[in-house]
């Protein structure tokens, strides 16, 4: 061969390679750092290889700054992410404003109809999906078995507030470094907010009333947030009011804690021996009530971390391809494979439920759905809007904010719990006037 066609052949193979890199697309994928994203994160590579035309580029952030950068750049249409990990909250938002892509390119084997009814209705308006599931939660109780029998008493079926805080007393043995109650304290809308407003609502109290009137003052909420603090301050772990859900799984793993009220997603991780210290001493059952009849047939929240398109994305197909993969079936089985079936992101599709391998593997598993499926975020005669940790409304996301540093402040002592709800009441009822809701 010539060496003018070697250099021919060179400069050929060169305008391919070069063609080829020009069509690849990256994707910015905004997220959280909980522990179900960081698996996804060590998987794409898998992702990748199926779509080499496809690279990630990850931008992972505590939760309260990644729901400040997605915010700020979705209103703007700063086009900063192709896909952003939002929840239920955002999504009835910011579908109705225009900022979201719909989800109609999933791919023919996606299998919408899988996915958890109320799930699935909570990421859908006018019957169109806007996010996607990576997983999704309800509340229970976690708590150590071991702890509690020592203690000399039996989980109820259906546990109370009167409950736990006599168990939380006999199971505390600070010298030990173990606390009967770990709960968050961190501020901020999605984090202690999304606890206390559970809290409130497991003693009869919403955020606002049928009128928008906030709730704050009202007996439900004296009663939720004395208690809370009251607990934290004599039985859980000092310096709280800085934990969050990352924080308070850490602790519950490390064997510190006798019980945890939180996110059912976090069962996987406080019953895996990678991850825990305590994986085979912890049992399950529902969220606390404080009343007799629990709202909506039981003090359950509703989330649903989920991948989403801004409308700002000039890469809306590729984005798309790479949700469909990552909210699967075909990925729940990767992590079964490389991670283990109970580590499955749970709460998302009915068949994962109809999974008896998946049943036997997590223990944690009818609980799970037992409390997503009693979760009801509808508004109704008790609530004019949508949520029920949350209130599905643009300014509630700076207003669950800022009422969650006066609940902080309650935590650490530097505001008595009347001061903390009395700021919360004024806060909330300026800022529903100013936005029109209380006329």
């Amino acid at each position: 061969m010539t060496m003018k066609k070697l250099a021919l052949g060179a400069l050929s193979l060169l305008a391919l390679t070069a063609g080829a890199q020009a069509q690849s697309t990256t994707l910015t994928v905004g997220t959280v750092n909980n522990n179900d994203m960081i698996v996804m994160q060590s998987l794409t590579g898998e992702f990748e290889k199926a779509h080499p035309d496809i690279k990630l580029n990850w931008v992972t952030l505590e939760e309260n700054v990644l729901r400040q950068r997605v915010t700020t750049d979705i209103a703007t249409g700063g086009g900063q992410f192709d896909v952003m990990t939002i929840g239920t909250y955002e999504v009835p938002i910011w579908s109705k404003q225009a900022w979201l892509t719909p989800l109609e390119s999933l791919g023919a084997d996606y299998d919408a109809d899988d996915l958890l009814p109320p799930i699935r209705a909570a990421l859908s308006t006018d019957g169109k999906l806007f996010a996607a599931p990576f997983y999704a939660e309800s509340v229970m109780t976690m708590y150590r078995k071991d702890l509690l029998e020592k203690a000399g008493l039996t989980m109820p079926e259906k546990p109370t507030w009167d409950f736990i805080a006599q168990a939380a007393e006999k199971m505390t043995d600070k010298s030990a470094g173990v606390y009967g109650i770990c709960l968050r304290g961190k501020p901020g809308w999605g984090e202690n907010m999304a606890f206390l407003g559970n809290m409130a609502r497991e003693f009869g109290a919403n955020y606002f009333d049928a009128s928008w009137k906030p709730q704050f003052e009202s007996e439900g909420w004296k009663k939720a947030v004395t208690l809370y603090v009251d607990l934290m301050t004599k039985y859980g772990p000092p310096g709280a009011a800085a934990n969050g859900f990352n924080e308070t799984l850490s602790l519950f793993g490390q064997g510190k804690c006798g019980m945890w009220m939180d996110a059912t997603v976090a069962a996987s991780f406080v019953t895996d021996p990678k991850q825990s210290q305590v994986p085979d001493k912890v049992g399950f059952a529902p969220a606390p009530c404080g009343i007799e009849n629990c709202p909506n047939g039981g003090a359950n929240w509703l989330w649903a971390w989920s991948l989403a398109v801004p409308a700002s994305s000039q890469k809306k197909e590729a984005a798309q391809t790479f949700i469909s993969w990552a909210t699967s079936k075909g990925y729940a089985e990767l992590v079964a494979k490389e991670k283990g079936l109970a580590n499955v992101p749970p709460g998302t599709r009915t068949s994962l439920y109809k999974n008896e391998e998946y049943l036997k593997a997590a223990p944690f598993a009818a609980q799970t759905l037992a409390s997503i499926n009693m979760a009801d975020p509808a508004a109704g005669p008790d609530k004019p809007y949508v949520g029920l940790q949350f209130a599905a409304i643009p300014e509630f996301q700076g207003l669950g904010t800022a009422v969650g540093q006066q609940m902080a402040g309650a935590l650490s002592g530097s505001v008595k719990v009347e001061q903390a709800l009395a700021a919360a009441q004024a806060q909330a009822t300026r800022e529903l006037t100013r936005a029109g809701y209380i006329k």
